[in-house]
């Protein structure tokens, strides 16, 4: 099994580097630092850093409350994170001094040792459920603790593993411990073979958001542009999605003339697709990498800019959550942020990558599923023209948000047992 893996491995890593390394416009580039793709990776000035992996920029926004309390608890440590897209490497890069940044290596065992000698972490926490099975061989045979941390396991993610259990057998056996997001989790971990004493429960350290500031300045800028008008955001949108939103706003600017609509795609290599999109849609657009303010003739406002994801939620009054509607295997993305801002929010029926804390929303009525042009139009409108409704539904949201948190009190208590402090 392993020799077949590896095997495919080699037959398709051509493709994953040129999907990694293809120059588009508005994705930044790896650069000269495509070898550490390969574990030609710098060596630390201090070593046996903690290492967390998150693949991409949701992962690592996912994992900002922990990362800051790793560092909070190990004032001394090195944190070291590794992603594999250059999108996660800015994200890594704002987050402060004593975090850095790595490429986290193709799973080739030859890539992953060179790597390990280089680096020589002291534990490897793997975000959500990003497994490698010559990585995960490689580290626990170098003796390093294996720790996924924020796992999540799907029913249909559950169903392909047993389709490959030998392989997922593998993976299992070289992890010490799961600590899982919800109880479904682990139970569907569980039936997959892992060792109950190795599963545990610590919610999702995605309800344990910083607290944002919305009186800074970017966002009161943005608010006296918009003048009070009525704003809904389509968040992270994907290839497909743009068109039905846009139609749905066309049909909002029907019944409500001076709303606006925030489109933040999710990938930055489609901003100038997004943009042709808007214009042959016939709306005055302003993209927000332009810097130009904010008129009264403004339908859409591009959120084509890294990182300002908060600040754009914060101006909304109704948020529409993408990735939920055409391509049913993205599953939806993270509600919690617009929640913990008290907004209403609305999906696509495609979200089984955030069942859980969907249905807590949905049943709170704090999020609406819309699936088509008129329905989502339909909720946008109903939100705008009853404020007081808004405003109930919001708390709801953040309710839901502030009754989750723990979860990274609960991840520091469980891996600290394999972390030996550094000392300055």
């Amino acid at each position: 099994m392993s020799l077949l893996y590896s095997l495919l491995l080699a037959i398709s890593t051509p493709f994953l580097l040129f999907g990694l390394y293809r120059s588009q416009d508005g994705k930044p580039n790896v650069g000269k630092r495509w070898g550490e793709h390969f574990g030609f990776t710098p060596k630390l000035t201090k070593t046996s850093p903690i290492w967390i992996h998150a693949v991409s920029v949701g992962e690592v926004i996912a994992a900002k409350p922990l990362i800051l309390a790793l560092k909070k608890k190990y004032p001394y440590q090195i944190i070291l994170v590794t992603t594999t897209t250059a999108t996660g490497a800015d994200i890594v890069a704002g987050l402060g001094n004593g975090i850095v940044h790595r490429y986290m290596p193709i799973d080739f065992t030859f890539a992953v040792k060179h790597f390990l000698k280089r680096i020589n972490p002291k534990i490897m926490l793997i975000m959500e459920t990003e497994l490698w099975p010559n990585t995960l061989v490689t580290v626990n045979k170098a003796g390093i603790p294996v720790i996924v941390i924020n796992a999540r396991l799907s029913e249909r993610a559950m169903h392909n593993y047993q389709k490959i259990q030998p392989l997922f057998n593998i993976l299992s056996k070289n992890i010490d411990h799961i600590l899982c997001q919800f109880e479904n989790d682990a139970h569907r971990f569980i039936q997959l073979g892992v060792a109950k004493n190795k599963v545990s429960v610590s919610g999702s350290v995605k309800f344990d958001l910083p607290f944002f500031d919305e009186t800074i300045e970017a966002v009161t800028t943005l608010k006296h542009q918009l003048k009070g008008r009525p704003v809904w955001i389509a968040a992270s949108t994907h290839e497909g999605e743009d068109e039905i939103l846009l139609d749905a706003h066309r049909a909002v600017l029907d019944k409500i003339p001076n709303s606006v609509m925030i489109l933040v795609p999710r990938h930055p290599e489609r901003f100038n697709d997004v943009a042709t999109l808007i214009k042959q849609k016939v709306f005055s657009q302003i993209r927000r990498s332009t810097h130009q303010p904010i008129t009264e003739k403004t339908h859409v406002y591009l959120g084509d800019t890294m990182g300002e994801m908060m600040i754009l939620l914060a101006v909304s009054n109704v948020v529409f959550m993408a990735g939920s509607l055409v391509d049913k295997k993205v599953g939806g993305h993270n509600f919690l942020e617009p929640a913990s801002l008290s907004q209403p929010l609305i999906t696509g029926s495609s979200y089984f990558n955030f069942q859980v804390i969907a249905d807590q929303l949905i049943a709170v009525g704090a999020c609406t599923v819309s699936d088509n042009v008129q329905e989502i139009a339909e909720t946008v409108i109903e939100r705008f023209n009853n404020p007081i409704q808004r405003q109930i539904l919001g708390d709801a949201a953040r309710n839901i948000v502030n009754k989750n948190r723990g979860a990274v009190s609960k991840t520091l208590e469980t891996i600290a047992m394999w972390i030996t402090p550094s000392e300055e």
